[in-house]
């Protein structure tokens, strides 16, 4: 069993690259959705399109908001060309227990992680605030590029 592990351990990493993100051409991208620049997975918060002289192509300036640091981020890229596009998925979670900067997460089938930091600054301060006053929450997990964050929560409606 452990062999076929490594085996397609391995074969992940060798695809990655091409598995994380699809094209999309930058025309069609759309504020507040998700588009890879400089090699980050970033929301986009601004998008504008610009005309470049009489024989230019129109080119599309985008600021996009870095999903998992919130570093800010700008490219301009002609609207006729592709950008890479991350896949980017939403998981939710039930937080159990906050153990030194780390949730305790379990998902919908009993599933138990406890690798997803608090999340920095007022997010994370409020997280800890509700747990510690006894509320149940739910947390979302975003999922892109092989990396994960916990970006939001809720007080879960007990089931």
């Amino acid at each position: 069993m452990a062999d076929d592990q490594d085996h397609e351990h391995h074969f992940e990493s060798a695809d990655a690259g091409a598995s994380l993100t699809y094209p999309m051409q930058c025309s069609a991208l759309r504020k507040n959705g998700f588009v890879l620049i400089k090699g980050r997975p970033c929301k986009i918060v601004d998008m504008s399109t610009s005309k470049t002289g009489k024989h230019g192509h129109a080119k599309v300036k985008l600021v996009g908001i870095d999903i998992f640091n919130g570093n800010k981020y700008e490219d301009i890229s002609p609207s006729t060309h592709n950008m890479d596009v991350p896949h980017v998925k939403r998981e939710e979670y039930s937080l159990l227990n906050i153990d030194d900067g780390f949730l305790n997460l379990m998902d919908s089938e009993g599933g138990m992680r406890d690798d997803i930091r608090v999340p920095d600054g007022e997010i994370g301060q409020q997280m800890t605030a509700d747990f510690d006053s006894g509320k149940e929450l739910a947390v979302t997990v975003l999922i892109s590029m092989g990396e994960e964050a916990a970006i939001s929560f809720k007080e879960s409606s007990g089931k």
